[in-house]
């Protein structure tokens, strides 16, 4: 069988929590957006420019919606078909089919791959199209400037207050930077402690290598490998190992919500400028196009887990067919039984990714459908009292986005970054 370090790397490995990132960050994107657009009403060519780079960024979810239902429909497959018939197969001591439907998932998974591929690729172009409006923006503001005669001399105290609001984001960014790390460490010595607990145990140590080759998740692979450890010493380790991640975990959560809750207040206060620039007929500084950017970013990030976590089990299965099969027999006799529990293993581990996977298909379903029909208005036909309604009502929203849910178990918190 494939041995656990030629399988899982720590910084391949990859969690099925990512909805947890995914939700805010795109409900962040259609709502920044949406700030953006209310800005601009009253600027005819930035008003252009931004409806573009929205109505691309909503068509990009859309074809994001499509690829993670494939993803699901694939999972579904491995658990529904691939697996139970894997199973059939190696109890039939067929291993010639076994390798052939093995095959075939690789088949589904190289699709799935080219797939990711081409989004990852369109995210990073959107990216930079967003880049290229903001710099047009400011080309924009800096001309109409020029023409300007009179600018606000009213923000001084408004500008001491994001002074403050940024040194107090810049803080928080650093201890959830060290939150991240701690983290890091805390899960590489928890996946090293039980690699060498189980591997005490020769007929353990073969189980936990199927399990590892089957199901790259680092989380679920170190919880469902528990009962194959025998020592008690190392079970307690092992135990208060995972309640320190947990803590840490929670900690991050805090810190996440807590610099989303920082940043709301800077764009509260940088919005009160905007205002005032729009009233004395200036372009406002679009800092909410940089935002806007950065939270495309992380989305582009996690399909870039997701992309190598695919390739990454295309491997494991490849190497699983070639190290587990020759010809008609097993490599290793003896191994049959272990493999057939590693397979059940895998069918309870692939239902939860596949039903991750369907919840980032209803999120990317609500943001392509629902979040962008904000452009089918003219934000310049709104009176003050409209204007302000709607910017209010946009920035309640934006203030009530849980960055992270904060329900960590041991099977989050091995999220590799």
């Amino acid at each position: 069988m494939a041995q656990s370090k030629e399988l899982v790397s720590t910084n391949e490995v990859w969690s099925p929590v990512f909805i947890e990132e995914l939700l805010p960050c795109s409900q962040k994107v259609s709502l920044l957006y949406h700030l953006s657009y209310l800005c601009l009403g009253k600027f005819s060519n930035c008003e252009r420019l931004l409806r573009m780079r929205a109505l691309e960024t909503q068509l990009l979810f859309g074809s994001s919606e499509a690829v993670l239902l494939k993803c699901s429909g694939t999972s579904q497959n491995l658990v529904s078909a691939l697996f139970p018939m894997l199973k059939l197969a190696v109890e039939k001591n067929k291993p010639a089919l076994a390798k052939n439907y093995l095959e075939k998932a690789r088949t589904w998974i190289e699709e799935i791959i080219q797939d990711v591929n081409q989004i990852i690729e369109r995210y990073d172009l959107l990216n930079k199209n967003v880049a290229l409006s903001t710099l047009d923006i400011k080309a924009e503001k800096t001309e109409m400037e020029k023409k300007s005669t009179q600018l606000l001399q009213e923000n001084e105290e408004i500008t001491k207050t994001l002074k403050t609001l940024e040194e107090m984001l810049d803080e928080t960014n650093e201890k959830l930077t060290e939150a991240e790390k701690s983290i890091g460490d805390k899960n590489l010595e928890l996946q090293n402690l039980v690699k060498h607990s189980v591997s005490l145990s020769t007929q353990a140590n073969k189980r936990f290598e199927q399990l590892s080759a089957s199901v790259p998740f680092t989380g679920v692979t170190i919880e469902c490998s528990s009962d194959l450890i025998t020592s008690l010493a190392a079970v307690e380790k092992i135990n208060t190992l995972r309640s320190e991640v947990i803590r840490l975990a929670s900690e991050k959560a805090t810190l996440s919500q807590k610099q989303w809750d920082v940043q709301v207040q800077i764009m509260d206060w940088q919005m009160k400028l905007a205002k005032q620039k729009i009233d004395q007929g200036s372009i406002p500084d679009q800092i909410h196009l940089g935002n806007v950017q950065h939270n495309l970013s992380i989305i582009q990030q996690i399909f870039n887990k997701l992309g190598k976590f695919w390739e990454k089990m295309h491997k494991s299965l490849g190497i699983i067919k070639d190290k587990t099969f020759v010809d008609e027999d097993f490599v290793e006799p003896d191994l049959k039984e272990g493999f057939l529990a590693t397979i059940e293993k895998a069918l309870e581990i692939w239902e939860r990714f596949g039903s991750s996977c369907c919840k980032g298909v209803q999120i990317f379903r609500a943001q392509s459908r629902d979040a962008y029909r904000f452009l089918e208005f003219d934000p310049s036909s709104l009176s003050e009292e409209e204007w302000q309604k709607e910017y209010t009502r946009v920035k309640n929203q934006l203030r009530e986005i849980k960055v992270f849910s904060g329900e960590y178990n041991s099977n989050q918190i091995t999220q590799a970054e």
